[in-house]
């Protein structure tokens, strides 16, 4: 075979077996990923809004995908009418109910039924170039107009100081609820980590990636004892605290990412007091 053939060979093989995108329309920034809270001086220049423990989704005005840019497999009458602008929202049930819409988006058919109880509770314009306080307007005008069953646009609120906004935590956790998501209001759309969007919660959370498993002991003899994972800086840990009787019988399979709770750092720099809490729901096998 000549250089130039086997070179154009070897690039076609590798286009081939180069992975999907994270984002799938070529028009839309990455998505814009939460910062965890800090000092923010006036709370007045935020809006908030509760955050819903639901499955992140982005509609490209076409079809639903995930944050990872995977299609979700939603039944036709549940999108229908949807505006042709880009939205990203959360795909939500009820406080407490993540579980069902994980389950909802990662399965290979859609379930009619369950999909009947979701809605898309929608928080930004990806593609609109405005701060977020004046996306937010437009999105709640944009959903008004469309009056779809099943979107819907999350509520925002000014919050005068910090007495007011922990006051609002500690109201939505009383009812169930996971926390607060604070968009400052003056914030353009950027994809990745930004400061301008930060997630409020009475507990940390983080994310790794299952490796391996140790084995059960005493009554969990012949099960999963703990999930080994590791986290995105290298370090490995086990999570055995959270996981239920079914997570130890069927473990997320390695690769799969997983979120842990825990309260601060050991001296060693690991999470402690670390315990599972799920599977991360924005692609099949693997949340912000």
């Amino acid at each position: 075979m000549e250089p130039r053939t086997a070179l154009l060979a070897l690039l076609l093989s590798a286009a081939l077996l180069s992975p999907a995108p994270t984002w799938a329309a070529p028009d839309l920034p990455a998505p814009m990923l939460a910062t965890r809270f800090h000092d923010i001086g006036d709370v007045g220049a935020w809006l908030v809004s509760e955050k819903l423990d639901g499955v992140r989704a982005r509609w490209d005005g076409h079809q639903l995908l995930t944050r990872n840019g995977d299609r979700i497999d939603a039944p036709g009458w549940f999108t229908a009418g949807w505006p042709a602008q880009a939205i990203e929202g959360e795909l939500w049930i009820a406080r407490g109910r993540f579980q069902q819409v994980s389950d909802l988006v990662r399965a290979l058919r859609p379930d009619e039924s369950g999909w009947r109880q979701v809605r898309f509770m929608a928080f930004d314009l990806p593609g609109d170039p405005g701060p977020f306080a004046q996306r937010a307007q437009r999105l709640r005008s944009l959903v008004g107009q469309v009056n779809a069953p099943g979107l819907h646009a999350i509520a925002q609120a000014r919050l005068g100081n910090r007495a007011a906004l922990d006051a609002r935590l500690r109201a939505v956790v009383a009812a169930g609820g996971e926390g607060l998501v604070l968009h400052r209001a003056d914030a353009r759309y950027v994809g990745g980590r930004s400061d301008g969007l930060l997630k409020y919660k009475p507990v940390a959370d983080a994310e790794a990636r299952v490796v391996g498993y140790r084995p059960g002991q005493g009554k969990y003899a012949g099960l999963v004892g703990a999930l080994l994972v590791e986290d995105a800086r290298g370090r490995r840990f086990a999570l055995g605290s959270g996981l239920s009787d079914a997570d130890r019988r069927q473990p997320p399979r390695p690769g799969t990412v997983v979120t842990y709770r825990y309260n601060g750092l050991t001296a060693k720099g690991t999470p402690r007091f670390a315990r599972y809490l799920r599977v991360r729901g924005d692609r099949p096998g693997v949340r912000d």
